[in-house]
């Protein structure tokens, strides 16, 4: 098991669009040719996306270029998410979430977390129209979605 970190700052309004963060569904049969090229391309458009998934574990299906890190240890996971905090929380639109205290916990929550094998997914509003999103993604097998590929597979040098 490994784990890889996910992070995306951009425009909360992008970020509302939900339809552009889920999986496509699969065309229901009888299923044309058509349908299947349709689904593909919604599927590679999915794919391409920066946007963060709905669904955490489908980072994963994301391209390999959007991993931010790869860690083997959930604390080494969590520190890196501590890093990110630290670096962000001056511009949180709440004074609230960059609360150090606050976010001590939110780290000793997700050390416990991955941990456990779980996935970790934070948000926060960053100034008045922008959004951060930060993952954590456990990968190989992931709990929640033990089918996904791991995105760096086959490449053992990057793990």
């Amino acid at each position: 098991m490994h784990l890889h970190a996910y992070s995306w700052l951009g425009e909360k309004e992008l970020f509302d669009h939900e339809n552009l963060r889920r999986l496509p569904d699969r065309p229901l049969p009888p299923i044309t040719p058509e349908d299947e090229e349709h689904y593909r391309a919604l599927l590679d458009t999915f794919r391409r996306s920066e946007l963060p998934p709905m669904e955490t574990a489908y980072w994963l299906l994301k391209s390999p270029s959007l991993i931010r890190a790869t860690f083997h240890e959930p604390k080494e996971a969590a520190t890196w998410l501590g890093q990110q905090l630290t670096e962000h929380a001056p511009g949180f639109l709440s004074r609230g979430e960059a609360n150090t205290a606050r976010l001590s916990h939110l780290l000793a929550t997700t050390t416990t977390r991955l941990t456990q094998g779980a996935d970790v997914s934070l948000g926060f509003y960053a100034g008045r129209t922008s959004f951060l999103s930060l993952a954590v993604v456990t990968c190989s097998p992931n709990p929640q979605a033990p089918d996904l590929p791991c995105p760096q597979q086959g490449d053992d040098t990057a793990i």
